[in-house]
């Protein structure tokens, strides 16, 4: 049972965690190679696709979707793709996203000559799902070592649901203490004394020689 127990928290948590590395906003160092549109059609990995710009036709089994190709400064690529979230989830509300394509456009570079930028983003780039992080902003910065800033968003929303994880938890041992446990106990001295009674008939009603 303690195994079975381990098991499920242990995935239930690695879920959360899961959940908020995806959600929750990150900022990447790089340097803007390419910016481009391609005609998509999410399948298997539609959940992580978000959806049609706002106002337009989402019912479309096919749309097209910006993307931004970028390098980091050791050298490795890094795909986005840049979607309106609108009303939907996670919730950026973001409606800008022609407005931040010209601005990565705009802000393209060279080896010879680079330009670095910090993009804010949220998801998970993966080759095998072909799934891709979607862009949020992009603003440009000193060079390669510039500083990310504070995740304040971050640091808000797990101090939040720290917190909340904390009242629930004292409201349960409380809850727990003052009703389960000695509900329980009762019951377990019921069924004691019960087996005691029982142990009892029969012993009195063995036959005497």
């Amino acid at each position: 049972m303690a195994v079975l127990r381990w098991t499920f928290w242990t995935a239930f948590w690695l879920l959360v965690v899961a959940f908020f590395h995806y959600t929750l906003p990150q900022v990447d160092i790089v340097r803007i190679t390419d910016t481009y549109e391609k005609r998509v059609d999410p399948g298997e990995n539609s959940i992580f696709w978000a959806q049609a710009d706002v106002g337009t036709d989402g019912t479309l089994a096919n749309r097209d979707v910006f993307f931004i190709q970028t390098r980091r400064a050791k050298g490795d690529v890094m795909v986005y793709r840049n979607e309106d979230t609108g009303w939907g989830w996670p919730p950026y509300f973001k409606f800008d996203t022609s407005n931040l394509q010209a601005e990565a456009s705009d802000l393209r570079s060279t080896e010879s000559d680079p330009r670095y930028v910090a993009i804010k983003h949220y998801g998970w780039r993966n080759e095998f799902l072909t799934t891709f992080p979607n862009a949020i902003s992009v603003r440009p910065v000193s060079g390669p070592d510039a500083a990310k800033g504070i995740p304040w968003t971050n640091i808000i929303i797990l101090t939040l649901f720290v917190a909340i994880i904390w009242a629930i938890w004292v409201r349960w041992r409380r809850f727990r203490r003052s009703r389960l446990d000695p509900t329980m106990e009762a019951i377990e001295d019921d069924l004691a004394e019960r087996g005691r009674t029982v142990r009892g008939w029969f012993g009195s009603s063995k036959p005497r020689g």
